[in-house]
């Protein structure tokens, strides 16, 4: 008896008070056509209500799509997740004290689905010590509605640890290619796997069910074994997805490059301009040695990937995303988390294995604050939270972190004759005396051993000592009018302060392979 349903009748088996469990990173593999029907249902009859609603990563488009369906009062009771700033009208509810929230490191939460399905006690880690979500500082709560501890400090073996607590899951709402009618479910033109299996399963281990969002349905037996991500005995209902409820990322509907199908040359992604931005992304890539494994995080990281495809390096270290792709170059913008040309996808939780035992070599990331003792924020903005997505687990896990932004917001800058200068100081300082919200712990990272980098457009810090350490200035610059009067404290300076490399602020740079070639 085939499976498949309307996304109608799909959205009237969600009861009222359910806690119900998604797949998604932006839109890849989010299941829009469910959503909708939800929201629609819901503005009729005022059903489902009170709603538990989790995930591990992003999901929105920052306007109407994704989580931006459920951001209605009454809708939702309480969000579990990794991020929420791709939500915003959900997000604006946590904000108003109208649903509860706790903003948990992404990897986590993966985990946390094959605990849930294994009836296992819970996550029990060392990410997250020392943040935010650590139960000394806030417990990942979000808001002052939000009163049970989710997270917990212990003990094992002499050492810390943060405890994750297991939930019980409902409803499972997944999303992949195509379903047989008996429920096996494909994903070859997904972008990424994500946990499309831990999630079904952790929801048959709580009595709960699973939906199934694709785009075709085949007959029985006609797809191949080991094409099947999820079988069938794991999928309860199926809908069908219009292709525009069904897109690849939060832009495209199906480019074969960005789910392995073909391979596009790199060469004809185009150059960064010489801005502010390319001089940070080549003074970062310096930072890269041969072999290297990488993640490089959205945003502002994105140019040191654009510096190392045009300055020809890219195959000489590996590249790879949280969401579990390695190789080829991750994507831009809207496109991220999705990878031209991957050698490999894998499923979200095993990547997030690879990271926390110490799998990556080097990671960039952004940072929106930093304080004199390294710690990092890009979780909270004044009263805006968006959480930390997976930055938690890779900034605390990789050997070398190197985190890439200006110096200050809004400056304005010229690059030119091997210099940068400031037209307009920036109306924002990010180098504080104390960040808004610990995202990264410069504090467990001396512990640990780690190495920490901070690159901007007119100078280079290091952690030293438990003290960010000006190491680097631009050339051109006034040291103490253009560098430390656009930061909130002084900064350490390294007795062996050098000059930025002049050539980064011209047009054509040409050193980067030697450069890596160098730290061999």
């Amino acid at each position: 008896m085939s499976k498949v349903i309307t996304p109608e009748q799909a959205a009237a088996l969600i009861p009222d008070g359910a806690c119900v469990a998604w797949t998604t990173a932006g839109l890849c593999c989010f299941a829009e056509e469910m959503a909708i029907a939800m929201q629609k249902r819901f503005l009729e009859t005022g059903h489902p209500r009170d709603l538990w609603i989790t995930h591990s990563c992003g999901c929105g488009d920052h306007k109407e799509r994704g989580f931006n369906h459920f951001g209605y009062e009454g809708m939702v009771r309480k969000h579990v997740g990794g991020h929420i700033g791709e939500s915003p009208k959900l997000g604006a509810l946590v904000l108003d004290n109208k649903v509860e929230s706790h903003l948990i490191p992404q990897g986590v939460m993966t985990h946390l689905w094959r605990q849930i399905a294994g009836k296992k006690p819970g996550v029990l880690t060392k990410v997250g010590l020392g943040t935010y979500v650590d139960p000394r500082l806030e417990g990942g709560k979000v808001n002052s509605i939000t009163k049970d501890d989710f997270v917990k400090l212990v003990e094992f073996d002499g050492e810390e640890y943060l405890y994750y607590k297991p939930f019980k899951i409902d409803v499972a709402v997944i999303r992949g290619t195509t379903c047989d009618e008996n429920g096996n479910f494909t994903m070859d033109k997904e972008c990424l796997f994500l946990e499309s299996l831990q999630l079904a399963m952790a929801a048959k281990a709580c009595g709960g069910i699973v939906i199934a969002q694709v785009q075709y349905v085949s007959k029985p037996g006609t797809l191949h074994p080991k094409t099947v991500r999820v079988p069938s005995v794991l999928v309860d209902h199926i809908i069908v997805g219009k292709p525009e409820n069904h897109l690849q990322t939060k832009v495209t509907y199906l480019n074969p490059a960005l789910c392995g199908d073909v391979r596009t040359p790199l060469g004809s992604v185009p150059p960064l301009p010489l801005d502010e931005r390319k001089i940070i992304g080549r003074r970062a890539a310096m930072e890269l040695r041969p072999g290297a494994i990488v993640n490089m995080g959205i945003g502002m990281p994105d140019g040191v990937a654009s510096v190392a495809a045009e300055e020809g390096v890219t195959d000489m270290m590996t590249l790879t995303t949280e969401l579990g792709n390695f190789g080829g170059m991750p994507a831009k913008g809207p496109d991220f988390p999705s990878t031209w040309n991957s050698e490999c996808t894998i499923e979200h939780p095993s990547m997030f294995d690879f990271y926390d035992g110490g799998g990556l070599d080097i990671c960039f990331l952004g940072a929106a604050q930093i304080d004199e003792e390294g710690n990092t924020n890009v979780s909270k903005f004044g009263t805006r939270v968006v959480g930390p997505g997976g930055y938690v687990n890779i900034s605390s896990t990789a050997k070398k972190v190197v985190f890439v932004g200006t110096l200050t917001a809004g400056a304005e800058y010229k690059v030119e004759n091997g210099t940068i200068k400031i037209l307009k100081e920036g109306n924002i300082k990010k180098f504080l005396p104390k960040v808004t919200q610990v995202t990264f712990s410069g504090k467990n990272s001396v512990k640990n051993g780690q190495k920490a980098v901070y690159v901007t457009e007119r100078a280079v810090f290091t952690l030293e000592e438990g003290q960010v350490t000006l190491i680097e200035v631009a050339p051109g610059l006034d040291l103490e009018k253009d560098v430390i009067a656009a930061m909130d404290f002084r900064p350490r300076i390294s007795p062996n302060l050098k000059e930025m490399p002049k050539e980064l602020f011209m047009p054509t740079w040409g050193k980067l392979e030697e450069v890596v070639k160098s730290h061999a």
